[in-house]
């Protein structure tokens, strides 16, 4: 059971992953942040506020199951804050499923921006909530990896990881 967290008040906890160490970070109840490594426009340590680990625990669980490759999406309150440019942008990328990719054109014409792909990246670059919103499955317009705030390694290690449990999951039983 994860315990709410009262209105404006925001805590922090640092797990490990197979992708390093990632600041996981509570709002108002829902996920406000997963922050890893010298992530670009990660915020600074300070911003995160007190070290909580209570609150996450079905958090904690399901990137448990993910990693594991039992959980192929996530079932989490999101707390998301940007321009409603952004948060339309996030709510796109949860619609990418497991083990596939879009490019940032693509991703663009789903929201109804055909012409807004470099703005569709640059949004996707300050998506607070990495891997949970899967801003890394999303390539340039010719497949090439591009940006990732995380950084391009660990992009194409969460595709790799991804493409991998995906044809598992194709496999028959």
């Amino acid at each position: 059971m994860t315990t709410h967290i009262p209105a404006s008040h925001r805590v922090h906890t640092v797990i490990d992953s197979p992708y390093g160490a990632l600041t996981l970070v509570a709002e108002d109840g829902g996920l406000a942040g997963l922050y890893m490594e010298q992530q670009r426009h990660r915020p600074p340590e300070e911003s995160f506020d007190e070290r909580d680990s209570r609150p996450f625990g079905e958090v904690e669980a399901q990137l448990e199951e993910y990693f594991s490759g039992r959980r192929t999406e996530f079932d989490l309150p999101l707390r998301l804050r940007g321009t409603p440019f952004q948060r339309t942008v996030w709510e796109a990328l949860l619609g990418i499923p497991f083990g596939s990719t879009v490019s940032y054109g693509q991703l663009a014409a789903t929201i109804g921006r055909p012409a807004a792909a470099r703005a569709v990246g640059l949004a996707n670059g300050r998506n607070p909530v990495g891997i949970i919103v899967p801003c890394h499955r999303v390539l340039g317009s010719t497949g090439d990896l591009t940006g990732y705030g995380g950084g391009l390694d660990r992009k194409q290690r969460l595709l790799g990881f991804e493409r991998q449990g995906a044809r598992q999951l194709m496999l028959p039983a």
